[in-house]
């Protein structure tokens, strides 16, 4: 599927670009969580419901962002390992970020029904968009577990699949990274009646979405630009060539 290789020059700037990528991934979990613990009050189950709230854009930045787009360019970023192990990281960091996912969708939706005055869900449009990109990351794990690991499938199927599975791959990333920011907004007018002023914690949320906008960008150039195509190992062409049904 990927018969060329960037040149020595082009994979170095790859591999400058993919650590500052996994740097800035890192930045936006750590200031979530400091922006939680220091402003929001940290973290609860079910006894408090306004801070059990708080797990859900820190389980969401960690699945639906940073686990989502390492996902997504485990081809590139470990180029050199052979094909099928590949398949079995990338579902297997899909599913992390899956379960990640639901905790956050129950913490939030526990949040708004046990409030003592019920919040409505499903209103916002940071929650519509939110929705979408679930369910759309839902559907490819879905779809991509049995295309590509699913014994059975024809190889000429799994080629035809492939790019609609790439593109919905990143439209879904990109609904997520949207999402992120439409609630860090709506999250940030919500905790702050001085928002309009740039507090401290204003700042702090303003950092967190340019990160995200920088996180976001970095992946779809990495993960697009076809200079940075994984090359198809001779392991790749023989398991092709003798067993298509484990590609």
């Amino acid at each position: 599927m990927e018969s060329s290789g960037p040149s020595p020059t082009s994979l170095n700037n790859f591999r400058v670009v993919y650590l500052i990528t996994q740097m800035v991934g890192a930045a936006i979990v750590i200031l979530m969580g400091s922006w939680i613990g220091v402003h929001l009050g940290g973290l609860s189950w079910t006894s408090n419901p306004a801070t059990q709230f708080n797990w859900h854009p820190l389980l969401m930045s960690i699945g639906m962002i940073f686990l989502y787009g390492n996902s997504i360019l485990v081809y590139r970023g470990f180029r050199y390992a052979r094909k099928k192990p590949l398949k079995v990281t990338h579902a297997a960091i899909h599913g992390l970020a899956f379960v990640f996912t639901v905790v956050a969708l129950v913490a939030a939706f526990d949040s708004h029904n046990l409030a003592k005055v019920p919040i409505p869900n499903m209103y916002t449009l940071h929650s519509w968009v939110g929705m979408a990109a679930v369910v759309l990351f839902g559907l490819q794990y879905l779809f991509g577990f049995v295309s590509y690991l699913f014994p059975g499938v024809r190889e000429s199927m799994r080629s035809t699949y492939m790019p609609v599975h790439v593109f919905f791959g990143v439209l879904g990333f990109v609904l997520a990274v949207a999402a992120s920011l439409l609630g860090l907004l709506e999250k940030a007018i919500f905790a702050m009646p001085d928002y309009r002023y740039l507090p401290p914690q204003g700042v702090l949320v303003n950092m967190i979405g340019l990160l995200l906008v920088v996180y976001g960008g970095l992946v779809v150039f990495l993960v697009t630009d076809p200079m940075y195509k994984r090359k198809a190992l001779p392991e790749d062409a023989m398991l092709l060539t003798h067993s298509p049904s484990s590609q």
